[in-house]
């Protein structure tokens, strides 16, 4: 058997599939954060400006606008799966692990609503929802056990309920700048805390 291991040529290959996959990565967060403050209409130039890429490139990864949307949604599902553990590493507490991966999924839901609309006549969302649970209810699932564990939040609460429950509370968000829901999740969050014994 030949080994392959000294080839010429195999590290450049490896090292280029990696720059090519962070150059992605960077175009999905810049279209994100596009999508959150000018919605999903924005236009691509706009995107490949905060990217600093050219418009190409977008479509060369890209081809429709509809395989952006759905990247960006994948993106930010997996940041958000990935935040959970490393917050909860990190954190002074689980409740503050459990309050900052909140903000992180408003952050998320903000853009999601707006992809959600851009892709409800494509009959994939519905395994895209799917993924995004099987996804994130875990994760929030081992923030709240935490909080819990660590007496901080009264025992009950299911992820999927809070999940869902922050969900319906961002939908109002939508083009009214009199409602600010983290204001709201914010009591829904206080209500999860477990009372001090005087």
């Amino acid at each position: 058997m030949v080994s392959t291991a000294g080839r010429p040529g195999d590290a450049p290959a490896r090292s280029k599939r990696a720059d090519a996959l962070r150059n992605q990565q960077t175009l999905l967060a810049a279209a994100a954060e596009v999508f959150v403050t000018s919605g999903v209409d924005a236009p691509i130039r706009q995107i490949a400006a905060r990217a600093g890429v050219g418009v190409g490139t977008i479509y060369r990864n890209f081809p429709t606008r509809a395989d952006l949307v759905v990247a960006v949604y994948r993106h930010q599902v997996e940041a958000c799966a990935e935040a959970g553990p490393a917050l909860l590493a990190a954190s002074a507490s689980p409740l503050a692990a459990l309050r900052q991966w909140v903000d992180l999924f408003v952050d998320f839901l903000v853009t999601k609503h707006g992809l959600a609309n851009a892709l409800q006549a494509d009959s994939g969302f519905e395994a895209l929802h799917t993924y995004f649970l099987d996804r994130l209810v875990p994760v929030c699932t081992q923030l709240l056990d935490a909080a819990v564990d660590a007496g901080e939040v009264r025992p009950g609460t299911q992820a999927y309920e809070l999940m869902r429950g922050i969900g319906n509370l961002c939908i109002g968000r939508d083009g009214d700048p009199r409602y600010d829901p983290r204001r709201l999740i914010e009591l829904l969050l206080q209500g999860l805390r477990r009372p001090r014994s005087s």
